[in-house]
């Protein structure tokens, strides 16, 4: 099981804003003064880039990745961060018209706030792979593992990758765990031990069910 632990809507939930909490909004929404200046209007930024970068600065702390679409931040959280940068929230239906202006914000406020990125074959992704093998000799439920996954990315300060990724390596986790599982029990195993659990599966007369139910 990989991306199919997930409905096409889940998925889409996944990717996307979910409605924010009064403690999220003043916890994650409340830029600082640092912040603002970070996206000052010195460095060449209109006021929809400014918000839209700002918008972008408090998602990645809250959700531990930045949705797609910018635009579609819950309403309060973007009249908060306008009415402190003193823009209008509206700026932000234009921002982000380009893919590469948004990631490469994304890029400059991950610098900022000291969140690195996971790409193929780096030591992060290499670190998250060996904390899912870990965590699924533990634990089989992939839903399970996917949101420890999520939960271990955001303490570590590592942009969240893509819901399809992530999932197949829960999944490869899970394989890799069943197969390890294998190797350090196989030799337990012995015919009479097998022949034992067979006959737990076998319904008893006396009980009217199987022993092992």
């Amino acid at each position: 099981m990989s991306e199919k632990m997930f409905s096409e809507e889940q998925l889409e939930q996944l990717r996307s804003y979910p409605e924010i909490a009064s403690d999220e909004l003043i916890r994650y929404f409340t830029p600082t003064a640092a912040d603002v200046a970070f996206v000052d209007p010195g460095k060449g930024r209109g006021p929809v880039d400014r918000l839209g970068m700002l918008v972008q600065l408090c998602t990645l702390p809250w959700l531990g990745f930045v949705p797609d679409d910018v635009t579609a931040a819950p309403a309060a959280a973007v009249a908060r961060v306008a009415e402190r940068l003193g823009v209008t929230p509206a700026a932000l239906r234009l921002y982000g018209k380009r893919d590469q202006t948004r990631s490469d914000h994304l890029s400059l406020i991950a610098k900022y706030l000291e969140w690195q990125t996971a790409p193929a074959g780096s030591q992060a992704m290499k670190e998250l792979e060996q904390f899912l093998l870990d965590r699924a000799m533990e634990h089989d439920s992939p839903t399970l593992l996917f949101n420890l996954a999520r939960e271990y990315l955001m303490a570590a300060k590592v942009i969240r990758p893509g819901v399809l990724i992530l999932a197949k390596m829960v999944g490869a986790a899970r394989k890799a765990a069943s197969d390890l599982t294998s190797q350090l029990v196989g030799h337990l195993l012995t015919a009479e031990v097998r022949a034992d659990l067979e006959r737990m599966l076998v319904v008893d007369a006396g009980l009217g069910m199987t022993r092992h139910g």
